[in-house]
């Protein structure tokens, strides 16, 4: 009987260990798998207002050097880091990396952090108030080559400091709309009848009202950055301004991060706006007049409070989300630039396409100056809940506006290194790219 009873004690015993090993195996996938999903996250910010008189961009007709600064220009970083898949998205108080820059400081940084070229969004909010690149030893002025020279290490700083920040992030996503961008291809009828298209306003034209917010947040509520996209022009100065300013999105980010406050940092990326200006555009300086609100300030601080108000708005937010990106160079059809005919036989203009997403937000970073209409066709046409469409970015290839504007004719289309079929063939590519993440 005693037998019988150490035999029975010992199958009970084996059927528990094998019991215990077995749920503690189950436990382990499954904390291995909620492993993987959980998203990390950081954000940092450097300063990269010049502190010499700089050649500023945006304007060929500005010569002189820059006179003074009214806010100052910094570069914002958000890095996401899920199961060893990395994205790091830049924005900075610039025109754009134009005159080879670009490639440039993308091999610098891709280099430095060993990321996958899909990896890296590297964009400017389009101010025309800012200092211009250059890394042309020949011909750019001292000052700009030395500032060039020193962005480098600031934005590897930047991107350094964020991924040494990173932790566990819930994130989620608002939107709100804006009316402070506005078309500006105007018709305008000449005294004899003749009809074109010039730089103005046209109230009636397609705008993207849409304002995009993203919520980054640490788990027990602590935000980290609030990064937004809208599409307009950052021109409300004009050429006769040289004053340092981030413009109408520069301010915009800098009224987010004051309201919300100086721990969180609000990158701004410039949505397709190829034809959209400012309501206010082309001022020669910051109006001082007693009572009067200068209109950068004005349009900045209406744009920042519908992202604060969207922010406020946001509840739902993702603790996991799955991070894919995709990096492709697009031979378009090209014709030469301040022609409107397209030749035949004419080389190919290159642009790059940089797609991204975290669980069901999408990112689309289009390496040119892209019209309006383009952008809103990639977003009606994604796969995903939010896309964040990124001009200016990972590229400055010049003007891709639609086939239709062709027959129209005006400023961007003259500009335009593309021939008409290529945005087209653009949009259809960055859907595709997207619905193969």
């Amino acid at each position: 009987m005693r037998t019988l009873s150490l035999v029975w004690l010992k199958r009970v015993w084996t059927v528990a260990i094998v019991f215990t090993i077995c749920l503690f195996s189950a436990t382990s996938i499954v904390q291995s798998r909620e492993s993987e999903n959980i998203l990390r996250a950081g954000a940092a910010k450097v300063d990269i207002t010049p502190k010499k008189p700089v050649k500023m961009a945006g304007y060929a007709s500005r010569t002189g050097l820059s006179k003074g600064v009214h806010d100052p220009l910094s570069a914002r970083v958000i890095v996401f880091e899920n199961n060893g898949k990395r994205l790091v998205l830049v924005s900075t108080d610039l025109i754009g990396f134009y005159n080879g820059t670009a490639e440039h400081f993308r091999k610098v940084i891709l280099d430095e952090f060993k990321l996958k070229p899909s990896e890296l969004f590297l964009s400017g909010i389009h101010t025309h108030a800012g200092p211009s690149l250059t890394i042309d030893k020949e011909n750019g002025h001292a000052n700009n080559l030395e500032y060039t020279e020193n962005l480098k290490g600031k934005l590897i700083e930047a991107i350094r400091k964020a991924f040494d920040n990173m932790g566990s992030v819930h994130i989620g996503v608002g939107i709100g709309y804006s009316p402070v961008g506005n078309n500006r291809r105007e018709l305008k009828i000449s005294a004899i009848g003749e009809s074109s298209i010039k730089l103005g306003r046209n109230p009636y034209g397609p705008t993207d009202k849409e304002v995009l917010v993203m919520k980054v947040a640490k788990p027990d509520g602590a935000v980290i950055a609030a990064a937004f996209d809208y599409a307009i022009h950052a021109t409300c100065l004009s050429g006769k301004n040289h004053i340092i300013s981030g413009d109408v999105l520069g301010l915009a980010e800098q009224f987010v991060e004051k309201i919300l406050g100086e721990d969180v940092i609000a990158p701004a990326f410039t949505g397709a706006s190829g034809n959209i200006n400012p309501w206010f555009k082309g001022l020669p300086a910051f109006n001082t007049e007693p009572g009067w609100i200068p209109e950068p300030v004005l349009l900045g601080t209406m744009l920042g409070e519908e992202v604060v108000h969207v922010f406020r708005d946001i509840e739902k937010v993702s603790a996991g989300g799955e991070i894919k990106t995709a990096f492709l160079t697009l031979e378009l059809p090209g014709k030469p630039r301040d022609e409107v005919a397209v030749k035949k036989d004419y080389p190919p203009t290159p642009l790059n396409i940089t797609v991204a997403r975290i669980g069901d937000i999408a990112f689309v970073g289009i390496g040119c100056e892209v019209l309006t209409e383009i952008g809103m066709a990639i977003k009606d046409a994604s796969p995903y809940k939010h896309t964040f469409v990124i001009t200016h970015c990972n590229g400055a290839a010049g003007y891709l506006a639609p086939e239709h504007l062709y027959i129209e004719g005006g400023y961007e289309i003259r500009k335009s290194p593309f021939a008409p079929q290529a945005a087209d063939m653009v949009a259809k590519q960055a859907v595709k790219m997207l619905h193969e993440l």
